[in-house]
């Protein structure tokens, strides 16, 4: 059940009111050691220009769920060793609100005391990038963690703010400089700091009430935040996306008024941020979000103006694209995520379908060919599929009454073509401005920023539908996913994924499609309660529910309440359930359920199923 639902939310939100209230009683999980109250032109002083500290807050971990075998080895090995060195080392940003919220974090970042170059003196795999912000990356085995300074977050800071010089009295020295880091940071739910080793996470910027809240609010003022770093933008929308959080007002309003600015990043950041968006297990909302704030039209233009044309009383959700990318974010999650060159393929082939619309048949054929490899495998299952293939107007196209083998396979290569040469509408500005006089009225921004090498990757991708299909013979695969072949772009595994995507696409539904009203029924319960926001809200309230459960630190650290029952972290519920078991790709289909359950599955993984830190390792 959503959390939104107002018996739920009444009586969560009930229940977490008397924790966050000024007078918290003795069974509060906060310590609280001082926060500032925020100003808008004082950076986190107040009027005086002195700093406040009625409530910054330390918490303990291990009260909110967090144990020692979420961390990730690597992380471990470079917290350990800059401690040994004498320095002080955290765990900071987007993996310590994952840690809170029972997510299997995207990256482990570390903060320390020491300097870039002293970091890079003790670790031997260890090299100083970044002008604007340097970080040193370290590599312990096949991981790379992005180590940040104290001193460097210092000596960066572009705004002389008041009370932020010189240490107040009475105030730790530590504290101190712990909270003038986080005053740099993006949004308040990256600002928290966690300590491992002795269980503490500090929250200097009301971080955990706007966990509470489920907003996304910037540490800074929004439009001085924004304006100091575009790219902040993107970002807001991506965490938002794919924690199904809501914006402050303030932030909401920056975002609308600045949101022109995106386009002044470099080409390079910006297919950073779009991978983050789309390659993580969160591309539908995310489109949804871009369009929402006017940055769709400005980041893929052309798509923009698809949307932009549909019916008012047809949903987004109900679209062929955002159908592709809702079932691309049903395979993939946080931890394992696909290589960009799978959204990149999805983008090409649904233009080229819209500029050239096709016979469901042979679609059917085209994604069967990705998925199986064989011309003999491939047209069986299409042929015995193609009366529940589900009719996109105007991509796909009511099938004849028959086609010789010969006449879909001709079909098959010459949209295959098709696609190949639609790839160009994504990386050349001419190719772009030209295919968008399809829409004559929409706006134009001319920008493309996927890089020209992703030409080749993705052609290769189809090449093998190029030539010849019918003599195609494959050797029978594993039906499961290899994620670590995904991410690394293996092509044989990105096209077995993308056909597999298409093939949901294109036969999922149809029931519901058939039955009229049920079916905008259920397009309608989508659109405000998909799997996936039922599932972030069910883990938020979890979490949630932790910290309202959690003891103080202090007099009774040794008294620990237990967690809660539906709190489990047993390997046995860590697993990973197979996305496709060995019975044939239609039977999934045609089961009821399919489309929503996997996603619910994957996502509530635990972290615990990684592997376990031995104590001599901490």
């Amino acid at each position: 059940m959503a959390l939104s639902q107002p018996s739920r939310a009444k009586t969560f939100l009930y229940r977490m009111k008397s924790y966050f209230t000024p007078q918290s009683s003795k069974g509060s999980s906060i310590e609280a050691v001082g926060r500032p109250q925020f100003s808008s032109d004082t950076g986190g002083c107040s009027s005086s220009g002195q700093v406040e500290f009625s409530k910054w807050r330390k918490l303990d971990s291990k009260r909110l769920g967090i144990a020692k075998s979420m961390i990730s080895v690597p992380s471990w090995t470079v917290l350990r060793n800059l401690r040994a060195a004498g320095f002080e080392a955290y765990l900071v940003g987007g993996c310590v609100r994952d840690l809170l919220l029972n997510r299997v974090p995207k990256d482990f970042d570390v903060i320390t005391t020491a300097r870039l170059k002293q970091v890079r003196k003790i670790f031997r795999r260890a090299i100083i990038v970044g002008k604007r912000f340097p970080i040193c990356r370290v590599t312990i085995k096949d991981s790379v963690l992005e180590v940040s300074s104290f001193e460097t977050e210092a000596g960066q800071s572009k705004t002389k703010q008041v009370g932020m010089s010189h240490k107040p009295t009475d105030c730790d020295p530590r504290d101190f400089v712990r909270w003038k880091n986080c005053m740099h940071r993006d949004f308040t739910v990256n600002s928290l700091l966690f300590d491992p080793f002795v269980d503490v996470i500090f929250d200097y910027t009301d971080a955990i009430v706007d966990l509470r809240s489920l907003k996304l609010r910037t540490v800074k003022p929004a439009h001085l935040s924004f304006k100091e770093d575009e790219a902040r933008i993107l970002r807001g929308l991506r965490i938002a996306a794919r924690l199904n959080l809501s914006f402050s007002k303030e932030t909401e309003a920056a975002i609308y008024s600045l949101s022109p600015l995106v386009a002044h990043l470099g080409k390079s950041r910006i297919n950073l941020e779009m991978n983050y968006m789309l390659s993580y297990g969160a591309a539908e909302p995310s489109i949804l979000l871009l369009k929402r704030f006017k940055l769709l039209e400005i980041l893929l233009p052309f798509h923009a103006a698809y949307l932009e044309q549909v019916d008012s009383r047809v949903g987004l959700r109900s679209l062929m694209l955002m159908k592709l990318l809702f079932n691309l974010d049903q395979l993939i999650t946080c931890d394992q995520p696909s290589d960009d060159s799978l959204w990149v393929a999805i983008l090409a082939f649904h233009l080229a379908l819209l500029k050239n619309p096709q016979h469901a048949l042979v679609v059917l054929t085209f994604a069967s060919l990705l998925y199986h490899g064989t011309w003999e495998e491939s047209i069986k299952f299409a042929r015995e599929n193609a009366l529940a293939t589900r009719i996109y107007v105007p991509e796909i196209l009511d099938s004849p009454d028959f086609l010789f083998d010969n006449e879909i396979a001709e079909r098959v290569t010459q949209f295959t073509r098709q696609v190949k040469n639609s790839v160009d509408v994504l990386i050349d500005m001419d190719c772009l401005l030209n295919a968008m006089t399809r829409f004559p009225e929409s706006p134009r921004s001319g920008l493309v920023f996927v890089p020209k090498i992703m030409r080749k990757r993705v052609r290769h991708i189809y090449d093998i539908l190029a030539t010849n299909i019918t003599s195609l013979a494959a050797e029978k695969r594993n039906p499961e996913i290899n994620y670590g072949l995904l991410t690394a772009g293996n092509v044989n595994e990105v096209r077995f994924v993308l056909g597999k995507i298409i093939l949901r696409t294109l036969i999922c539904g149809v029931t519901l499609e058939r039955e009229g009203t049920k079916a905008k029924k259920d397009d309608d319960t989508q659109a405000t309660d998909s799997p996936r926001e039922l599932e972030v809200s069910e883990q938020i309230r979890g979490t949630l529910v932790r910290l309202n459960e959690a003891d103080p630190i202090g007099k009774n650290e040794n008294k620990r309440k237990k967690a809660p029952a539906n709190y489990d972290l047993s390997p046995e519920n860590a697993s990973k359930p197979r996305l496709f078991e060995r019975s044939s790709i239609a039977a999934d289909y045609r089961s009821s359920g399919a489309q929503g359950s996997e996603r619910s599955n994957i996502s509530n993984r635990s972290c615990s199923g990684q592997k376990k830190i031995k104590k001599d390792e901490i």
